[in-house]
């Protein structure tokens, strides 16, 4: 499964979300079941951004967002997080 959180940042916020985010990907790589993790941002809209991780499952996935290494480098990256759902199974 892979799952897409998109951030919506401020200016002033976007020097640090590239920190930021590598935190949070170095804490979820950590995780059973992270298979990888990029993100950017989006080339139409310089406010956009979007991580996106995959897993080996939803449980996985779940449970990494749990820990709280995760939590606490997830935080300063999900204040930004737009409000919608993100985890996504393949098709079949």
């Amino acid at each position: 499964m892979f799952a897409v959180t998109r951030l919506r940042v401020s200016p002033s916020a976007a020097a640090d979300l590239s920190t930021d985010l590598d935190r949070l990907l170095g804490a979820l790589a950590a995780r059973p079941g992270f298979r990888g993790g990029e993100a950017g941002r989006c080339a139409d809209d310089p406010g956009l951004w979007a991580l996106v991780t995959r897993w080996d499952g939803v449980g996985a996935y779940r449970r990494a967002l749990s820990a709280a290494e995760v939590k606490i480098a997830g935080a300063p990256v999900w204040l930004h997080a737009v409000d919608e759902p993100g985890a996504y199974l393949p098709p079949g």
